[in-house]
């Protein structure tokens, strides 16, 4: 168990299977991201129920929150913007009680595009709608381009964890997304920026593996100096699994000796 940890991985619900009934869906990149450094998915779905969502955490070793849908702006007080995206209530009330969940249990926690969004908006934070409409400026962050083209650059802060992760303080990245982290929650601080000053990256503050970014590391959408096993988006993939390992070993050790 300890060797390979358990990794919660959040879906969505999609109308589409049989008879027009919704279906849960995830991209496979996310569970091969999880595979390659040594650990093991779990589904965790809009159709599971809070009592369900808890259980399974609760035998999880981390907890993978993936990108999607907008959030629900009443999920921070805001009234819907006119350049909302669609919404899924459901995965977002799913994947809410997740993130407080993961945190009482002191899980790890990696956070991709609308995961990044879903961890702020959790902890406390807000969102910016729609980013060419509320921010304006010369980045664009939803390119029309091929997803791997890098449209823009990240700047990673110095000592913070993702740069230690990343081992770069310069990132060269893709962007598709309209929305992004408008004020920071309490317990995550913002560690990496595009040119135009949207957060990119968070990380948290007050113990336990907090990460978020905004692109997707499991597309491989990031590059650092180099584009071999230092890739920025492989070692984010890698400090994610190694954290959650690092969780099991704890967790096993403290019921071994409560079993004392």
């Amino acid at each position: 168990m300890t060797d390979r940890p358990l990794i919660a991985v959040t879906t969505t619900l999609w109308p589409g299977g049989s008879f027009g009934l919704p279906r849960t869906q995830l991209n496979a990149q996310y569970i091969d991201a999880l595979e390659s450094p040594g650990a093991t998915a779990l589904l965790l779905t809009p159709a599971h129920g809070e009592d369900s969502i808890r259980r399974l955490l609760g035998l999880c070793h981390g907890l993978l929150l993936t990108g999607g849908e907008d959030v629900d702006p009443v999920r921070y007080g805001a009234e819907p913007h006119p350049q909302l995206g669609e919404i899924n209530p459901a995965r977002d009330a799913a994947e809410l009680a997740a993130v407080h969940e993961a945190r009482r249990l002191g899980l790890p926690i990696l956070a991709i595009c609308r995961g990044i969004q879903v961890l702020n908006v959790a902890l406390g934070g807000t969102l910016y709608q729609d980013i060419p409409s509320e921010l304006g400026g010369d980045v664009l962050h939803e390119q029309t381009s091929d997803w791997r083209e890098r449209s823009h650059a990240g700047r990673v802060e110095a000592g913070s964890t993702l740069e230690q992760v990343f081992g770069a303080s310069e990132l060269r990245i893709n962007s598709f997304h309209h929305q992004a982290v408008r004020d920071v929650a309490p317990g995550l601080r913002a560690t990496v920026w595009a040119e135009d000053g949207v957060v990119e990256g968070v990380e948290g503050t007050e113990g336990g593996w907090v990460c978020g970014v905004q692109w997707h590391p499991e597309r491989g959408e990031a590059h650092g100096p180099d584009a071999d096993e230092r890739d920025p988006d492989r070692r984010l993939f890698w400090a994610f699994v190694q954290a959650a390992r690092e969780f099991a070993a704890e967790s096993a050790a403290a019921v071994s000796i409560g079993g004392d």
